[in-house]
């Protein structure tokens, strides 16, 4: 929180703390959703970096240095750009890298395994970059599209996968999960050990969800994938992944998509992609 003299300290999604002394002027965003909800609360013209993944909103993210992947950036051009803050993802990026980032610059590690987590991260990065009334705008937009999702969701048991070979599906721990849940979801799978486990067709068979949700990331399903599930095939249906994955602001789109998916419905009729 501030104290009132432009210095700020948040704890982070890792139960970091992070201090900064005064409002960033030169930020880095190594997450694409961190960096489209940079742009909402008008630090945008503080963005000196971002990955090749962050991809939103065009076209003024075009005009930001990309510093590299989110799993391997280039320190090099971290440092060479002058941050005076970063923001990373403990999923999105390795946390092998925190040691190298953190000499370079404070750094804050979002890690949204709910949407309440995801609202936090929101209100925190805006104190962070000195947007306290715009995060709470947003957050207040994004709980009332919560809302909405809420009052009009009906129960439907679901698979979603998120590779192909190996198969592999998510557990109830991660953010898609949550999300899910906010529409009525149940995850078939919600209650592996593992947050990403594979999976195969027969343990599809048996878990018979009523719909295999395909998102078109970290994985590009896309139609020509569908007729590998074999009989299952009729329940799969295609998804945004940027809608279910994405926390931050894209939530106010990610809530109405999910919203206007209407995914008891397309359980109770067989899916379809």
């Amino acid at each position: 929180m501030s104290d009132g003299s432009g210095s700020v300290t948040v704890v982070d999604g890792v139960g970091r703390s992070v201090s900064l002394d005064a409002p960033p002027q030169r930020i880095i965003s190594l997450v694409p959703s961190t960096t489209e909800t940079l742009a909402a609360l008008g630090a945008g013209p503080r963005l000196v970096g971002r990955t090749r993944y962050c991809v939103h909103p065009q076209p003024w993210v075009e005009g930001i240095p990309s510093v590299g992947g989110t799993k391997n950036p280039d320190l090099e051009a971290i440092v060479g750009l002058g941050p005076d803050l970063l923001l990373g993802n403990e999923e999105e990026n390795r946390p092998a890298l925190w040691p190298a980032l953190e000499p370079i610059a404070p750094l804050y590690v979002a890690y949204p395994r709910t949407v309440d987590d995801a609202l936090n991260d929101l209100t925190a990065t805006a104190q962070l970059v000195d947007a306290e009334e715009r995060g709470r705008q947003l957050v207040e937009a994004i709980a009332a599209e919560r809302a909405k999702l809420a009052a009009g969701a009906e129960p439907f048991r679901y698979a979603y996968l998120i590779w192909r070979r190996p198969w592999m599906t998510l557990n109830d721990d991660t953010f898609v999960a949550a999300l899910l849940k906010e529409a009525g979801g149940e995850n078939v799978f919600g209650g592996s050990s593992n947050r990403y486990p594979p999976v195969d067709l027969d343990a599809l068979r048996a878990a018979d969800p009523d719909v295999i949700l395909l998102p078109d990331e970290p994985f590009p399903f896309a139609a020509e994938h569908v007729p590998e599930l074999e009989e299952l095939a009729p329940r799969a249906r295609l998804v945004d992944g940027e809608c279910l994955c994405w926390h931050g602001v894209h939530l106010l789109e990610g809530l109405p998509y999910l919203a206007g998916l209407r995914l008891p419905e397309t359980a109770r009729r067989g899916g379809g992609a």
